[in-house]
């Protein structure tokens, strides 16, 4: 079977109308929209021969879509993952949300590079095999996870189902690159407590705001300590995404006159495999201390941020020379004649992804390699469609060789 005549017979046509069809799902994060794509996507797999099943979690209130395809034996297991839920549409688009538009160069809608493209990608790879009669050796797992926004749980609860196999593939947009490494995500909140004078007086105060202009170039110009490497240092960053300071813990604005006394801050840390949340944690808390000598009489208070319900994405991490890494690269460079973009790669490399959870609850060696990414989660979210049906090519060849035709 010559995987050439395979790849080069995919209908680009029916890949499109599937995945206008997905975008059309109006799959938000916890709605109902969200259970009834991964309805939707059951049917699907079933209806193309898969062994499909519903796999309910949160007291029944969600589930993620599964399906197998069931080798003849002998072969490596490859499991594709990928998210079904989506963000919300925010201002600024000029074309439908939830239309699916395809124009001549695009794919267009709300969720369509994070991440349904991806999953179309995986599916319509599969169904192409099946339609052309290929019979593998090892099995294909199809995940469609909801809840990834809400930290992965919707993986996490298809790991604890019992969902595995030897490699995975996580189709998160990374422009078709092969992301070897990213980081994992902490989120902290800062609080400082300054003392307070009218501004005549503003020499003998704490100024609490003065405090935070000179530390949040500095977190966000941290990295953190017992990186493994300088690749590893490469995906540490801090960042400040709020901040709040006003007069008292309730933050009273009505009085600019006085100096403000208290300022809470809330950021984000990223860091690399064999980094720890201890450690981070510990690097910020020194950081805080040099502010307190900085800043006399300044008090400075550090918490991590933990969500009720959202666990933390841990790191990921797989080495090049991987079975599933060489794989994809080789199914690359035949679809596009060209050597693979692979490693620590940036934006993803700061990204937390459902592969986090695969590699730090099962050991798995696997890949983030997926469609989309440059337009991702912005007005007019879309995807080429050059690179959506590559996709699907790219990982016909990968599932060719990792699980072997029968």
């Amino acid at each position: 079977m010559d995987p050439k005549s395979l790849i080069g017979a995919i209908d680009e046509k029916s890949c499109l109308d599937f995945l206008s069809m997905m975008v059309r799902q109006k799959s938000h994060s916890q709605t109902e929209g969200e259970r009834e794509l991964a309805r939707i996507m059951a049917r699907q797999m079933e209806a193309i021969g898969l062994q499909s099943e519903l796999q309910p979690f949160d007291n029944g209130d969600r589930f993620n879509a599964i399906g197998r395809l069931k080798g003849t034996g002998g072969g490596k297991s490859l499991l594709f993952n990928g998210h079904l839920d989506t963000n919300p549409v925010t201002e600024g688009w000029t074309v439908d949300p939830w239309g699916g538009l395809v124009d001549d160069k695009f794919i267009y809608g709300i969720g369509v590079s994070n991440m349904k493209a991806g999953d179309a990608a995986y599916f319509c790879a599969v169904k192409t095999l099946l339609g052309a009669g290929v019979r593998l050796k090892g099995d294909v797992i199809l995940t469609y996870v909801v809840g990834e926004l809400q930290g992965g749980v919707g993986t996490l609860a298809a790991i604890r189902n019992g969902v595995k196999a030897d490699y995975f593939i996580n189709s998160e947009p990374s422009d078709l690159a092969a992301v070897t490494m990213h980081a994992a995500a902490l989120s902290f909140v800062i609080e400082l407590t300054g003392d307070t004078r009218h501004l005549s007086k503003r020499e003998q105060s704490v100024d609490a705001i003065a405090a935070a202009c000179d530390l949040i170039p500095r977190i966000n110009a941290m990295t953190f300590s017992d990186a493994r490497s300088e690749v590893h240092r490469s995906i540490n960053r801090g960042h400040v995404g709020v901040v709040h300071g006003a007069l008292g813990r309730e933050l009273e604005e009505w009085r600019p006159p006085q100096v403000s006394d208290f300022v809470r801050i809330r950021g984000s840390a990223r860091y690399a495999p064999g980094q720890t949340q201890e450690g981070v944690l510990a690097d910020l808390a020194a950081e805080l201390t040099q502010l307190e000598t900085r800043f006399p009489g300044l008090k400075a208070k550090l918490v991590p941020e933990m969500i009720e319900g959202r666990p933390l994405m841990p790191p990921f991490e797989v080495s090049p020379t991987s079975r599933i890494v060489t794989s994809i690269n080789a199914a690359y460079e035949a679809v596009r004649g060209e050597k693979q973009p692979t490693g620590a790669i940036t934006p993803t490399r700061f990204y937390g992804t459902d592969a986090g959870h695969l590699y730090h609850e099962l050991g798995m060696e696997g890949i983030v390699c997926g469609p989309g990414g440059r337009y991702n989660t912005m007005p007019d979210e879309r995807v080429d469609i050059v690179d959506y049906l590559d996709m699907i090519r790219v990982y016909m060849l990968t599932i060719l060789d990792i699980c072997e035709v029968a």
